[in-house]
């Protein structure tokens, strides 16, 4: 078991570290589920338009999840 949890918490680590900074800003998660809505990055981000949401929002659920921010980032429609 001691084997486990040595292999675990270095994963663990590394996958804190993976998600975009950006993507853990409490300020802008309002209601902390994770993922960022359209009107909360706005709050922030009032040049962001629909359709660039849109464009980032490749599952069509209304939400920003951390692979489609790091994708928006990329791209160059997110700050990172």
């Amino acid at each position: 078991m001691t084997h486990v949890k040595t292999l675990l918490a270095p994963a663990a680590i590394v996958m804190t570290l993976a998600v975009p900074a950006f993507a853990q800003d409490a300020a802008i998660d309002i209601n902390g589920d994770g993922m960022y809505s359209y009107p909360e990055l706005t709050a922030v981000l009032p040049d962001l338009t629909e359709a660039d949401f849109e464009a980032m929002d490749v599952s069509a659920d209304g939400l920003l999840d951390a692979d489609e921010i790091a994708t928006g980032q990329e791209a160059g429609l997110l700050p990172s």
